[in-house]
């Protein structure tokens, strides 16, 4: 694995089609939610960056490629991994294994937007401070 910030991901039956595979765009669910974790790990809640700062993030573009399958009932680990962080945007890689077997790996673009006009704003000080901390401690 890396040295990225990771989680873990159980496969529910919700997430699978008929044969207990899981559905290819479940795989944005499970890198979404290792991405709330690693802001929620860093002290920002998803939920608290709205609020206290009137922005959220939105997915701009994504590129995916898929290698192996996961199952219904697989423990997966779910990675994220900072690229690039610019005034209003962040790019990052997102891994996903099934103990040490890469299933899928994706790159992500995530803008910052104002939460009442949904325009492009600079992500707040107080989160890049925090993610810069993260990346180069």
């Amino acid at each position: 694995m890396t040295g990225a910030f990771e989680t873990s991901v159980r496969v529910y039956y919700e997430d699978t089609d008929a044969g207990g595979i899981v559905y290819y765009a479940n795989y944005l669910r499970f890198m979404e939610r290792c991405r709330t974790d690693w802001l929620r790990d860093l002290g920002h809640d998803i939920s608290t960056i709205g609020q206290q700062f009137g922005v959220f993030f939105a997915v701009r573009s994504t590129s995916i490629e898929y290698f192996k399958p996961a199952q219904l009932s697989d423990l997966l680990t779910v990675t994220v991994d900072l690229q690039q962080l610019r005034h209003a945007s962040l790019y990052v890689d997102q891994n996903i294994f099934r103990n040490d077997e890469l299933l899928c790996e994706g790159s992500i673009r995530l803008a910052a937007l104002k939460a009442d006009t949904l325009d492009p704003t600079p992500i707040p000080e107080p989160l890049i401070t925090d993610i810069k901390r993260w990346k180069m401690p």
